[in-house]
């Protein structure tokens, strides 16, 4: 048992030294992180949605933006597209590969940002609620798993983060990059949470 809990650790260690020493997504990291605050900063909306795990990472992001990450400050306005009576009732009447689009194009504005999570970079629905966004004038971040893959393509800023040979390792990236979204939005916006 105890190997591979050091086996775990050490192909996590090894994804995230990998990340570490990728300059041009350190460079991607960042600038969604400003395309982020420029959002906020317009008085806009930030979406964010993804399937399964990544819907969980959705929400986490979102919920920490509008509550609270690490010290009191006022809330922002971001959504996490996951409203089940949504959610069902789009799958229902369209089919489940419609739902995030068709929320992307019930809310979302031009100035606005969408966060689309996609370890795979393949998801059907993540890439139609891209489409939509684009077409809007809302600014597209993909976070991915996969160097070449639709999402990545459709967005305008891509961070990939691939984590092995499983999607856990690339979720595991993905939920530091989010907690750094967070602390930079907060460096920019609420600085006097950071003295």
């Amino acid at each position: 048992m105890q190997s591979h809990v050091l086996a775990a650790l050490t192909e996590a260690k090894q994804a995230l030294d990998n990340l570490l020493s990728n300059e041009a997504m350190i460079e991607q990291i960042t600038k969604a992180a400003a395309a982020l605050t420029a959002t906020f900063k317009q008085g806009g909306h930030v979406y964010s949605c993804g399937n399964g795990g990544s819907m969980c990472d959705a929400m986490h992001f979102a919920e920490e933006l509008s509550g609270r990450y690490r010290l009191n400050r006022k809330g922002l306005p971001a959504i996490a597209i996951s409203d089940p009576s949504h959610l069902s009732c789009v799958s229902n009447d369209f089919g489940y590969e419609h739902v995030f689009a068709r929320y992307v194009d019930s809310h979302a504005r031009a100035g606005d940002t969408l966060l689309a999570i996609s370890t795979s970079g393949t998801s059907k629905n993540i890439i139609a609620a891209a489409e939509v966004a684009k077409q809007k004038g809302v600014t597209v971040i993909g976070m991915t798993g996969k160097t070449n893959c639709a999402l990545g393509d459709l967005a305008d800023i891509h961070i990939c983060t691939p984590g092995g040979q499983f999607a856990d390792r690339v979720q595991e990236l993905h939920i530091k990059v989010i907690h750094i979204f967070m602390e930079l939005v907060e460096r920019e916006l609420f600085p006097e949470n950071y003295q």
